[in-house]
């Protein structure tokens, strides 16, 4: 497989760039980066859009959905995996902005499995040994990544507590550390999902859809893949180890799930999730549409985890995940739904912007200072893949850069 020096193909782009100032419009500008982006990079697939808070200011869509040739359209549906997230967070504090929820509150009051949480203290000639845990979980811990529940795929103990045998499948996973002392990405929004189906009545699809996603007009947004928009979807893939090729998948009709997961199960489009976006930069209402109160939203952007860390993650599996360091050099926060920007990227989004990602290298960020907002939908592993990152950045600087 070629290979690409992302700086050189960096400072090639922005030459590139600047000699078509004055002679081309914004749009072709970011179209001729993504094209490239898909050439070199070697990316099967990738959908694009750019908007302020009321219009779209950029859309374009480059590559296949699959190997049959089938070109991606900017309505093409992708897994938006952890870019769930947001979504559900927004569902709980809803409730919060009802009075049905607090989020300081012990959830075992709606979840008794999680009235007597197990800490991971250690390894004993590799038998886990436990303890109980001295902090009530909050809803807050769960939305911030401070509770302890941890994914395997980027924490060391949870890692080495999974990987040993003879576990039972339906056992409570442990916490990896007490509740409220650290920041380490983890399953507490699959959680936050629950506790909403708990205190709604409602399964989650339902009272996504209802609250959410049908008063936003995300048409395409959903937990489920019906039939009829199974041609849209775009397959995913897995770089090869052996020869570092992006090989296709399975293409088959996903089916419903079992559980609604507020950790990452969505489907959705480019569109659906910059209408979520333009909700946030509206100060929660979209087109006269209210799904959030102003000062819900302002809890979004700002610091909710103190002093600690966010965004800088260890991976235990590279053909899932390589390692995650949002900005190298600087540390990140978390408000009670997204990542926060502390300091502006070089040509593109403001400090204080707001983002996250999914796992099959789907991503997003709010730029408040700005007024604006991007996302980028691509589908393969592993997670934070370098010629995907890549792609992020060439898009970002080019979306700026037609501002």
């Amino acid at each position: 497989m070629a290979t690409v020096n992302r700086r050189d193909f960096t400072r090639a782009a922005s030459a590139a760039a600047g000699r078509a100032l004055l002679a081309a419009p914004a749009k072709p500008k970011i179209d001729d980066v993504l094209r490239h982006g898909v050439e070199v990079r070697r990316i099967p697939a990738v959908v694009a859009m750019f908007a302020n808070g009321h219009e779209t200011l950029y859309q374009g869509a480059f590559g296949t959905r699959d190997t049959s040739g089938v070109a991606v359209q900017p309505d093409s549906i992708f897994s938006i995996a952890s870019m769930t997230k947001a979504i559900a967070s927004v569902a709980a504090l809803q409730l919060v902005e009802r009075g049905k929820l607090r989020l300081d509150e012990p959830v075992a009051r709606f979840l008794p499995q999680l009235a007597k949480p197990q800490v991971l203290d250690g390894f004993e000639n590799n038998v886990p040994r436990f303890r109980p845990a001295r902090t009530a979980l909050t809803l807050r811990h769960l939305l911030t990544h401070t509770s302890g529940f941890c994914y395997s795929l980027w924490d060391a103990d949870m890692f080495r507590y999974s990987t040993l045998p003879g576990l039972p499948a339906d056992a409570l996973q442990p916490l990896m550390f007490e509740p409220g002392t650290r920041w380490q990405y983890g399953e507490g929004i699959d959680w936050v999902g629950r506790l909403v189906e708990a205190v709604s009545g409602l399964s989650l699809e339902a009272y996504c859809q209802a609250n959410i996603l049908q008063p936003l007009a995300m048409t395409d947004t959903s937990f489920i893949l019906p039939a009829a928009k199974f041609e849209r979807l775009v397959s995913r893939y897995d770089r090869d180890p052996a020869d570092g090729l992006l090989k296709q998948r399975e293409r088959k009709l996903p089916e419903p799930p079992k559980f609604y997961n507020g950790g990452g199960g969505l489907y959705s489009t480019v569109a659906d999730y910059t209408r979520f976006m333009q909700m946030i930069l509206g100060n929660g209402a979209r087109g006269g549409t209210r799904v959030l109160q102003p000062e819900t939203v302002a809890s979004l952007r700002v610091n909710q985890i103190g002093p600690l860390t966010a965004g800088k993650m260890k991976s235990f599996a590279p053909q899932s995940s390589a390692d995650v360091d949002i900005q190298p050099g600087h540390s990140e926060k978390w408000s009670l739904a997204f990542l926060i920007n502390t300091t502006a990227y070089p040509g593109g989004r403001s400090a204080g912007s707001l983002a996250w990602a999914g796992l099959y290298n789907t991503f997003y960020w709010l730029d408040p200072k700005r007024a604006v907002c991007g996302v980028i939908m691509m589908q393969f592993l592993p997670f934070v893949d370098k010629e995907a990152v890549g792609m992020l950045n060439d898009f970002e600087r080019a979306a700026y850069a037609s501002l």
